[in-house]
């Protein structure tokens, strides 16, 4: 069962983070953010002005104590030593920003809107040095770890982007409409009426491994290999669309949050290693393993993608609710996920030793 965190809010929980330090940040519709303890105690709140909801909350990653937060199409920096009204704000979009991320260095924050632009700020002079786009609104966009010139993107033009911010135009770009593995093809009516609208990014600490959840319920790792990236696998186990993917910092363990109030774990690392050790029979039997499921009661069932892979979820949280948000925090010396959805409360669960 989860522990609920109430108090905070009196509207729906959009996002989460996790200071270096344990404190945990919730923000809200209608500029409403609040500050726990690691043990789920309210210690400050703050409504922003405006009353814009607030879409993205990160911490500096050399500050512990510097948010930045996106509410409307205003970045504010805020000291949550003393959550009051902002130390700076600055206006660098045009529409209203989804997703925020800063860099290993804290010297560059970037801003994916609505317009499908990614505004990169230099965070000493809060000027804009680089200006990224998308085709439609950009989803989630995320710097590498190690890599503080190197970032992803992805949007609902289904499109996931590979950036160097020393040239404007992105490295390497996939289409996740023609990213389906042979066995999915020809697309399904499902894929076409579900299309694969990437909506979140996480990349695993190593910098090289990332995951993106997308609309057709689907998620799909990738690996940079010098100025592109592949896909090393492709997994289902939501009946609706992929709202969060997080990776966490142990290796390649990734946890996913859907429309259909599902949190699910899974171990990535174990996969990547069969992919690598010999991809052409493991898609071979990958073949074979969907041809014989396919055949099984005489009927001819279209096969998951997870079940191709034989990649399964380690743990299946059954939430109930549309997941908005998912965090992890060590709390008393044991792992858990934090839950935003619909409710103005945010959900803990207990993970297990991995």
């Amino acid at each position: 069962m989860a522990v609920k965190w109430t108090g905070g809010h009196s509207s729906s929980v959009l996002c989460l983070t996790v200071s270096a330090e344990g404190l945990v940040v919730s923000s809200a519709e209608r500029g409403e953010l609040a500050l726990w303890d690691g043990g789920g105690s309210l210690v400050g709140q703050l409504r922003l002005p405006g009353d814009d909801d607030v879409t993205s909350v990160v911490f500096s990653a050399r500050r512990p104590s510097t948010l930045y937060t996106s509410h409307g199409e205003t970045i504010s920096v805020l000291d949550v030593r003393a959550l009051q009204e902002p130390l700076e704000r600055f206006h660098v979009n045009e529409e209203e920003i989804n997703c925020l991320s800063v860099n290993d260095t804290d010297s560059l924050l970037a801003a994916a809107d609505d317009s499908g632009a990614i505004k990169v700020v230099d965070l000493e002079s809060k000027k804009v040095t680089r200006s990224l786009r998308h085709s439609n609104i950009c989803s989630s966009v995320a710097f590498r770890p190690q890599r503080p010139q190197s970032l992803v993107s992805c949007g609902l033009d289904m499109q996931v982007m590979l950036w160097n911010l020393q040239k404007a135009r992105p490295l390497w770009t996939t289409n996740l409409q023609e990213c389906g593995t042979e066995e999915d093809s020809p697309q399904s009516a499902g894929q076409f009426f579900n299309p694969p609208l990437a909506h979140s990014l996480s990349v695993a600490s190593c910098g090289n491994v990332f995951g993106c959840g997308a609309q057709d319920g689907k998620v799909r790792i990738f690996r940079v290999t010098g100025v592109k990236f592949e896909r090393e696998l492709e997994f289902q186990g939501h009946s609706l669309g992929v709202s969060q993917v997080l990776f966490m910092p142990e290796a390649y363990w990734l946890l996913s949050g859907g429309n259909d109030g599902k949190v699910l774990l899974w171990d990535v690392g174990s996969e990547l290693g069969k992919q690598q050790k010999s991809p052409a029979k493991s898609l071979q039997r990958r073949k074979a393993q969907a041809s014989a499921s396919s055949r099984k009661n005489g009927k001819l069932n279209k096969v998951s993608s997870s079940e191709q892979a034989g990649v399964v979820p380690k743990l299946t949280i059954e939430h109930g609710e549309k997941v908005n948000w998912l965090s992890c925090a060590e709390i008393k010396g044991c792992r858990r996920v934090l839950v935003a959805d619909q409710s103005s409360s945010v959900s803990v669960y207990p993970l297990p030793e991995l």
